[in-house]
């Protein structure tokens, strides 16, 4: 799978990971838990390594950590999570949590979800970098409406990440955020590549256009992931999903070619409705 590098440390990650919202909220039934096993599996095996989760997610958290203790491959796994929670103290204790849950002594990027107090939880994101609990931080959006307060944020401090919404069908970013990233030298990790699922759903009645094996699309999951990292600024991108037969179609984005800006011109104008 191809990689991109972090600016902040310069080390190399997987341009396709998996989200955990709503696939990973599960009880402990073994039925429930093989498929999201198998999941983590085929990441792994084409190469991936981004899970990002968060304690809004129900027992997302904890699943993520059981599987990868179960299988043995917490080394493979490049661990995302949030806080989500207002103030200092519970911040601290959510995060002490989340660690537990997860069953590691060091998180991989450590985000302020939907930038809900980050004021408060910026110095202890700044102590556990500089003491190695957490290697990388971050803030995540996922809606337009938020991407002013969101581009202030990002001016304001020095953020290893940020997590926002892009699809073909949502592109506000490309005209301010994501050129911002690039210029603060900020990776960014994409949420909601396929506009919160709507348009794939929209798009699956609809036969695959001839131009989707010029860049080796053999789906339209395929052709909205690549739309999305055909831009440089991209990082990584997180399609959430609890099926197999998904996320073995989803890594496959991560593969040969990106379309190019007469092609991304020409999917813009054919999908985005």
């Amino acid at each position: 799978m191809h990689q991109r590098k972090i600016p902040s440390n310069g080390e190399m990650l997987p341009v396709v990971g998996c989200g955990t919202w709503r696939t990973f909220d599960v009880g402990a039934k073994p039925e429930d838990r093989a498929p999201l096993a198998e999941v983590l599996r085929i990441l792994f095996e084409a190469g991936g390594s981004v899970i990002d989760t968060s304690p809004m997610y129900g027992s997302a958290e904890a699943v993520v950590g059981d599987l990868l203790a179960a299988s043995k491959t917490r080394d493979k796994a490049f661990i995302a999570t949030k806080v989500w929670t207002s103030g200092h103290d519970s911040g601290v204790a959510q995060m002490r949590q989340s660690m537990r849950l997860l069953k590691t002594d060091r998180i991989d990027l450590m985000q302020i979800h939907n930038l809900l107090d980050w004021r408060a939880h910026l110095p202890t994101l700044r102590a556990w970098k500089a003491e190695g609990r957490i290697r990388l931080m971050g803030v995540t959006h996922y809606t337009q409406s938020a991407h002013a307060e969101l581009e202030a944020v990002m001016r304001a401090e020095k953020w290893d990440f940020v997590q926002l919404n892009y699809a073909l069908d949502d592109r506000a970013v490309e005209r301010r955020l994501l050129p911002l990233a690039a210029e603060r030298g900020i990776a960014v990790i994409v949420n909601q590549p396929f506009g919160g699922g709507g348009l794939l759903r929209k798009l699956l009645s609809r036969k695959l256009p001839d131009w989707a094996g010029e860049i080796g699309a053999t789906s339209w999951a395929q052709i909205l992931l690549k739309f999305v990292l055909a831009n440089p600024a991209v990082t990584c991108v997180i399609p959430g999903t609890g099926k197999p037969e998904h996320m073995k179609d989803n890594v496959q984005a991560g593969f040969g070619i990106y379309p190019d800006a007469a092609l991304l011109k020409k999917m813009v104008a054919e999908i985005a409705v």
